[in-house]
Parts: C-alpha cells; structure tokens; sequence
C-alpha cells in the first residue's frame, strides 16, 4: 500500500503535510473516527482524500453545495483521480451511470448531497459496496451544517447519525473551518462522534491582515480601500438584499467589475453569477452571507463587511474565504452604531426562545469587544476561540496603535444626556445635545435648557459617536430594541455616574504616512518576483486562463498561483524539473508538462 506522504507527492504535488495533516490522515486510514476544525485553506480536503485512497474501497463525501462539488471533483480528475458527484444538477441517466461506476469499484471519491445519500436507492448501493468492504470511508464536509442555531443548517444533517449505526466498520471523518465550542459539541452530539478523535488546528490564518474603520462615509471608504486590489477577486458582504444590489451595481459605475448574490435572486441567476466569480478573474461579489459556504476559490484577495456580521463565528468564517491559497490578503470592515442597533433589534424580535437570544447577545457582544478593543486584531480573534497568540504586527491596531485615555468625564456626559432627555433618544440627537446644536428636535424638546447642553464641545461627531458605540462594547448603555435604538442606562452605569468606576476608552490617532501592507507576513511564504518574472507568470496566467476555457474548468483548478509563480522564478527548463514545483502532481505533469516547458523555454 502506497504511502500517505507519496500520494501527497505524486498525486497532489506538494512534498510535505502541514500542521495536524498528517496525524490525521494515519488515523483515518487506520480505520478510525475523527472530528477536524481547521480554518478555512487550511488544507481540509486532503485529509479525506489521500486516506480514501489508501483505503481499499471508495470514499464517500458528504457535501451542501453543488457547485463546491463540481470543483471538488473538477481538481481531483485534473490530478489524476477517479473521482464523480452525485446531485440534482445531473440528469437521471448520467447518475444511474455514476452509480454503475461506483458499484464496479471503478471510483476513488464520490461526492454526494447529504438528501441524496439518505434514499433507499442509494443506500441500498452502499449496501452492496458495504458487504464486499468496499466502502473506504465516509467524509461529512462542512460538518457545521448540522447546528440547529447557524445560519447553514440543513435539516438532513441530523440524519447522518445513521451512517455509523448502518455501517459501523467504516470510519467517519466530520470536518468544518467554525470553531466555537457550542457548535462543536453539537456536532459531536448529532452526529454520533463523541468517542471521535478530535483534532483542533490552530485558528490563525496569518495571510490575513485585519483592519476596521469607524464608518464615516462608507462607500467613498469602501473606494479607497478597493484601490489596493484593482483586478483583483473579492467578496463585499451586505446585510440587507438591497444593499448588495445597489452596492454591485455602483460598483460598476465606478469601473469595477461586479455582481450581486442573495438568496431572493432566481436560482439560475445564482448560480450563473457563482459561476462567474469562480471561473472569471478579477470578479467582486457583493452578496449577504448565503455567498460563501463551500467557496473553494484560493485567489480571493480580499473580504469587505459594509456592515457588522451577526457574531466572531461569522466574521472568521466570512474573512477567512480570502487567501485560500496562503498569499497575503485582507479583510476590512466599516463599523457604526447603528449596526450595534440592528442587530439587537433583530436578535429581540425573532422568535427564538429566551435562552438562545441571551446567547446571540452575549456573541454580538463579543464581536462589539473585538472590534473596540485597543490591542492587536489577532490576539483577541484568537483569544475567543481559546488560542493565545502574540500580537501579529498585521492589523489595523498593531501598524497604528489606537490612543487609549481616561475617558470617565466623556463617559459621565453622554450618560448623563441620556439619563435627562428620559432614555427615550438615539445617539444622533444625543451628538447634537452634546455639541450645543439647536435643531428643531433639540427645540421641539426643550433640549436646550439642559445642563448637558453643549458640555461636549470637545469632541466632534465621530469622537461622540465612538464614545457611544464603546459604551455599549462595555455593557455600560444598550439600545432599546421597543424604542426603536434609543440608548438606555445599565447597572454599570451608576458607578461611573458616582465617578466610583474609571472608564478607558480609545481614539484612533491619524495615520502618520502609509503604512506598509501585510508588514507582519513573513516574505518567506509569499514568492516576490521581479519584473521579468512577473512578465513570465502574466504570461502562464494567459496560458492557465485558455486551458480552463478549454475545459470548461476553473482556472484554479489547473494551477494555483503560487504554482505559476514558482515556475516563474525557478523556471525548469526540463520535464524532470517540473517534479519539485508545489501542486505539479504526476498527472498534471504528464497533462501540462510539455506545454509548459515550452512557453518556460520561449
């Protein structure tokens, strides 16, 4: 039986596993059950798929989506892998021939939709692969699917609990890149993995660089930021439907080539547009949060939240679909008070049960923590999901270090403004008290005649604004949901009222120059070229773009960038020197090779 660390090689091109690979492929192929959360590009597909081949038999592979199916399987026959998928998208006679395939013993991988794998024919399939042992393994990809709570569940989840009780010999491997504790153990629980080996990656994805902006005019924002990555792919996510059409469509107005995606578009228009950013270059998708899941593109070079995600878990799931590939990448979000407001107001009319909206509070606090905390990005992303890390040098906090002050007295006037205006208004109208404006609503009230009327002549709006929203990050003031955002006092409030409480906050300083991106990744992991390889590598993007065309195929699923920049700064002027470039396995050098030692010798 071939070796873990040869099929790696020969199949898959790449000379060694990284991180928990390789503990978890040993224990797969030997026969046993394992839960894996490991972040997103961390190299989860593998650990399925080497162990289903060495495994005598066929693996089968739970997965949601169709089109992270079609990819799948699209990049393991370009590696030489006899591998299919079953799902709706296919009509009745290619299936019954799949099926045919797979009962001859004729492939390494079948991918299946989990309502697919639950009827009586296709059980009755596995049946007969079952009774000759040929039933390598059972891969349940996106394990996370099966919580109740988040927002990709699939109710045929649940049920994959029947695939141990039906077929107990034949090990289970569950993996998902969510990484909270509760999701976990519902995923050990429903799906009968609670005696399962359990392997916890290290969550940081250190090609990613994390900034947030206090919202101030978001798309002139959204513009600049954008600037840093013309040509490039990325994802803008919206809250709202709205939003991401009219955020697509002026987009393109300003010359960026872009597209909507929301669960109220038609299903073709959504699938054609999925397509499109997989397969074209340089595509941005502005889309609510059903974009995402099972997204396998490698080259998205940046995440862009216009508004607040719904928890941490969400936001590391959305920001880590950028730099799959291990190239540097960002992830940017704008921030206001008024998402703090949304998303309370919706967490407290939805008709989930009380405990489970005592649980999305504390999760939308923990986010409202992270993003008005005065120390680096990472440490506090990491820190939530019980990893300790050092602070990274590549975020927003850590190139430009917010000032962090005695900010009791502010605290004391913006609660003070609204313990007298009754706790019935919003922090624009309580801005306006603040900085002395006599708007008609100030008059209407009698606002002016307050003792607080003008006290904040200090600060300007933003200042005032931020002052809120870090009020609210420390549980000192919330908004009323039924008072449509008003801010009202909490029991932290009177200590700081009394001056029994100090209260710091931070002010963003003004960035003193550009700072250099991606300062804290190590060069080491990205290759830097020089002029005439970069020539060379546009030119194997060109040949790489015709080839998938030809093919029908995602570019990616050819080669990866860092495969083309390798070829373009090692440039092997043989087919023997192909061998030790990452991701050129046996098959694609046999597919590619001459072409491509052809265009490297022109």
């Amino acid at each position: 039986m071939a070796s873990a660390l040869e099929v790696l090689r020969t199949v898959f091109g790449y000379n060694a596993f990284r991180g928990d690979q390789a503990a978890i492929v040993d224990h797969v192929a030997d026969g046993g059950d394992a839960l894996v959360l490991m972040p997103t590009g961390g190299g989860k597909s593998l650990c399925y798929q080497i162990p289903a081949l060495l495994r005598p038999g066929i693996g089968i592979v739970v997965s949601p989506l169709i089109a992270l199916m079609q990819d799948q399987v699209d990049a393991l026959l370009q590696a030489g892998v006899r591998a299919a998928y079953l799902n709706s998208s296919l009509a009745f006679d290619e299936a019954v021939d799949i099926e045919r395939r797979a009962a001859r013993g004729e492939l390494d991988l079948l991918y299946v939709a989990p309502e697919r794998l639950l009827t009586d024919r296709f059980l009755n399939l596995l049946d007969r692969l079952d009774e000759r042992g040929q039933l390598a393994l059972f891969a349940i990809d996106e394990a996370h699917c099966v919580s109740q709570w988040g927002h990709d569940f699939r109710p045929e989840y649940i049920q994959l609990s029947a695939l141990h009780e039906r077929y107990p010999r034949v090990p289970r491997i569950a993996l998902t890149a969510t990484a909270d504790a509760a999701t976990r153990e519902e995923i050990q629980t429903r799906l009968g993995l609670t005696d399962a080996r359990l392997f916890v990656s290290s969550f940081d994805r250190p090609n990613i660089r994390y900034e947030i902006v206090d919202r101030d005019n978001p798309r002139k924002q959204l513009l600049a930021f954008l600037s840093r990555h013309r040509g490039e792919a990325g994802i803008v996510y919206c809250l709202s439907r709205k939003k991401v059409e009219e955020t697509a469509a002026w987009l393109e107005t300003q010359g960026i080539p872009a597209l909507p995606y929301h669960a109220g578009l038609d299903a073709e228009v959504r699938r054609t547009h999925q397509q499109r950013f997989l397969r074209e270059e340089g595509l941005v998708m502005a889309a609510t949060v059903a974009f995402g899941m099972g997204i396998d593109k490698p080259d998205v070079r940046f995440v862009a939240h216009l508004d607040l995600p719904k928890s941490l878990e969400a936001y590391y799931q959305e920001t880590g679909r950028a730099g799959r590939d291990g190239e540097p990448a960002e992830a940017w979000m704008t921030y206001g008070l008024n998402d703090v407001v949304v998303h309370r107001s919706r967490i407290d009319e939805s008709n989930a049960p009380d405990l489970q909206k005592r649980i999305e509070r504390q999760k939308l606090d923990a986010l409202l923590g992270y993003c008005e905390a005065p120390r680096c990005r990472r440490t506090v992303l990491l820190s939530y999901f019980g990893e300790s890390s050092e602070p990274c040098g590549n975020c927003d906090v850590c190139l430009n270090p917010p000032e962090v002050f005695d900010g009791t007295i502010a605290a004391q006037k913006a609660l003070s403004a609204i313990l007298r205006t009754g706790q019935r208004f919003g922090a624009g109208h309580l801005v306006d008290l603040l900085r002395g404006r006599s708007t008609d609503k100030i008059r209407q009230f009698g606002h002016e005649s307050l003792p607080t009327f003008g006290v904040g002549g200090e600060m300007d709006d933003q200042g005032w604004r931020a002052v809120f929203r870090q009020l609210i990050a420390h549980g000192i003031i919330e908004p009323d949901s039924s008072q449509y955002g008003a801010l009202t006092l909490n029991a932290a409030a009177r200590p700081v009222l009394k001056g029994e409480t100090v209260v710091s906050l931070r002010r963003q300083r003004p960035t003193a120059g550009k700072k250099s991106r991606f300062a804290g990744y190590a060069s080491s992991q990205a290759i830097e070229l020089d002029t005439a390889d970069q020539q060379l590598f546009e030119k194997l993007r060109t040949w790489r773009q015709e080839m998938a065309k030809t093919q029908a195929v995602p570019a990616y699923v050819i080669l990866h960038d860092r495969t083309l920049r390798e070829l373009a700064q090692r440039r092997p002027r043989h087919r023997e020197g192909l061998v030790d470039i990452t991701g050129l396995g046996e098959a694609k050098i046999e597919r590619y090779g001459e072409a491509l030692v052809e265009l490297l010798n022109a």
